[in-house]
């Protein structure tokens, strides 16, 4: 069985930083594209940031650009996003999604992802 599993989420103040890790189980992840999507309160969920499956390409929203980091560890088959500089409008419940696909151009669509974590909540204070 396929899993996907967030952790790293909590309460933090404006300013600071947080890492949120996402650990595949039930199957290899090393040749899928890995991406993190949010959806905060009354919203739809949006794109975060993406890594293709060799790392060597990245790509972020433009309101996290500059603060957050993607990045993945295929031997452990885990992805990473650090925030930093968090702000009150980074609240968001956070998803980590695999697209068994090699194609970039998919990497902000959320229908191409076929597994995905259970959420895990950020919220930031002001």
């Amino acid at each position: 069985q396929v899993q996907l599993v967030e952790s790293g989420g909590g309460l933090v103040q404006a300013g600071g930083s947080l890492r949120l890790s996402c650990a595949a189980s039930g199957r290899t992840f090393s040749s899928y594209t890995w991406a993190w999507f949010r959806q905060a309160p009354g919203k739809e969920r949006e794109f975060v940031a993406a890594i293709s499956w060799g790392g060597g390409s990245t790509d972020y929203a433009d309101s996290v650009k500059g603060r957050f980091t993607i990045s993945r560890d295929n031997a452990k088959d885990t992805v990473y996003l650090r925030m930093g500089s968090l702000k009150p409008e980074d609240t968001a419940v956070y998803y980590c999604a695999a697209n068994p696909t090699r194609l970039w151009f998919q990497r902000v669509d959320e229908t191409k992802y076929d597994y995905w974590g259970q959420g895990t909540q950020v919220t930031v204070s002001s």
